[in-house]
């Protein structure tokens, strides 16, 4: 391979050559989730940040709320019978009718904490740290199906194509380390709705979108060698390879020649820096039980660990999409298996960046695209019963560490937990506020596209000061 000379000529060889013949495998080091990675240096923020990094744990599928963290005792006197018209209005739904009966909350819930939060007895280990943790009761948005719910909630849009919360962050403070990349996620349960559009840059270059790392086995598929290519023949694979999209590059000035060039370098480096991450071998037994983690088998509570060493390790962003939470049927044994599957391990997440000084400058959230309605959904052609359908108007989610203060409640809903009562919270005033705490203005961070500027946060958003320490 060092023989090829670097001409004009060679420059024009077709990509079947390189990518297909030369039998090297090296066109598997950067397939599409590693030619979309991050490697841009610092820019700098707007000013001083509370929070360096973000690890979002994101709950799709729309957690209930009522079944969680906000106890509405008024709806067990109104147990099977509608809600009063005027409270609903003119509020349609998607799959059950504005006269729906009410279904109460399915689980009791008690105080903790110094702080008094109150919270449903299918967390009892939030409930151990809740006086680091701010609960979010009044959340709203427009959207009330769930992939445009989950790509609202991490691009600020409902619709694929807009750089999402990580890219924003890799775009507007680089990366920390060479060896990973900035933005890193990773999904448990069952499928998302909203698709790779929950990490993806969008209109931004693909170096800012998200690397999806699976949870167990090769953290990245395609990233090992072939079997017979040793370190120096890859080593001169990818400088020739590097010089000619180097030409490329000079000749076209695509960004994307860029991207491709940087996924190559970082697939090298991958090789070692991603087995060293995923291997659990160096963990205290102590800390395993305290997520209650198997190191052999995928779960939650294993990402929430990985997360840890990837925020150690340097990555300014992790996103771990949990879904499973759409309770048409049944919410009550959605919201139990579920919040079994995550409820240790997020709560173990805070313990240990706590132990470790981490938890003052990283930023966990925990939440989903919306919330669920007070009223049940039954439907026996569907063989649905006991659940609840989307629900947007009011919703909860938690934050913790990151410059939040910690063992606080905002907002609130009516008795009924239909309608925002205090403080409303929207999708785009959380993400404002995220981008404040990292230091980040979100009314100045932009990005040309098209002839016009665009934010995470579109035209809205203001800063919800009352959450910030």
């Amino acid at each position: 391979m060092n023989s090829l000379p670097v001409t004009d000529a060679s420059v024009d060889l077709t990509r079947r050559h390189f990518f297909g013949e030369c039998g090297y495998g090296v066109g598997k080091l950067a397939l599409a989730g590693l030619l979309t990675n991050s490697f841009a240096r610092p820019t700098g923020t707007h000013f001083a940040p509370k929070a360096k990094r973000v690890i979002h744990l994101f709950q799709a599928g729309a957690p209930s709320q009522l079944e969680l963290f906000d106890n509405k005792p008024k709806l067990k006197a109104l147990e099977g019978k509608p809600l009063p018209p005027s409270v609903i209005g003119d509020q349609r739904y998607a799959f059950i009718q504005r006269d729906a009966a009410v279904l109460s909350p399915r689980f009791p819930f008690a105080k903790h904490g110094q702080c008094g939060t109150e919270l449903s007895d299918k967390l009892p280990h939030l409930a151990k740290v809740v006086d680091d943790v701010a609960i979010i009761k009044s959340m709203y948005t427009e959207q009330f199906n769930h992939a445009p719910g989950q790509i609202f909630f991490n691009t600020g849009f409902p619709q694929p194509g807009r750089p999402c919360l990580g890219s924003w962050l890799s775009y507007g403070l680089g990366a920390v380390t060479d060896n990973l990349p900035a933005f890193i996620a990773m999904s448990t349960g069952g499928g998302i709705s909203g698709g790779s559009a929950l990490w993806s840059a969008g209109f931004m270059p693909g170096k800012h979108a998200g690397v999806r790392l699976r949870n167990s086995g090769d953290a990245i598929l395609n990233v090992s060698s072939p079997n017979g290519v040793d370190a120096k023949l890859q080593r001169d694979s990818l400088d020739l390879i590097g010089a000619l999209n180097r030409r490329r590059l000079a000749i076209e000035n695509d960004p994307e020649i860029a991207t491709r060039i940087d996924a190559y370098e970082m697939a090298f480096r991958l090789q070692t820096s991603a087995p060293e991450l995923m291997d659990l071998k160096s963990e205290r037994p102590e800390t395993l039980k305290l997520y209650g983690v198997d190191p052999k088998k995928p779960s939650f509570a294993r990402a929430c660990l990985l997360a840890r060493r990837m925020i150690e390790r340097g990555v300014r962003c992790v996103n771990i999409i949990h879904s499973g939470w759409d309770a048409h049927s049944n919410v009550a044994g959605n919201v139990t298996k579920n919040a079994r599957a995550t409820d240790q391990g997020s709560a173990a997440l805070i313990t240990d960046l706590k132990q470790r000084g981490l938890l003052e400058d990283t930023l966990v959230i925990w939440g989903g695209e919306f919330g669920r309605t007070p009223m049940v959904e039954s439907n026996p052609t569907l063989n649905r019963k006991l659940g609840r359908d989307h629900h947007p108007q009011a919703f909860s989610l938690w934050m913790a560490g990151g410059g939040v203060k910690g063992g606080m409640t905002l907002g609130a809903t009516d008795e009924l937990g239909f309608h925002i009562a205090e403080r409303p919270v929207h999708i785009h005033d959380l993400q404002a506020t995220l981008l404040h705490l990292l230091g980040l203005d979100h009314e100045r961070l932009t990005f040309r596209h098209g002839g016009r500027d665009y934010r995470l946060t579109d035209v809205h958003g203001k800063v919800v000061k009352d959450l910030i320490a």
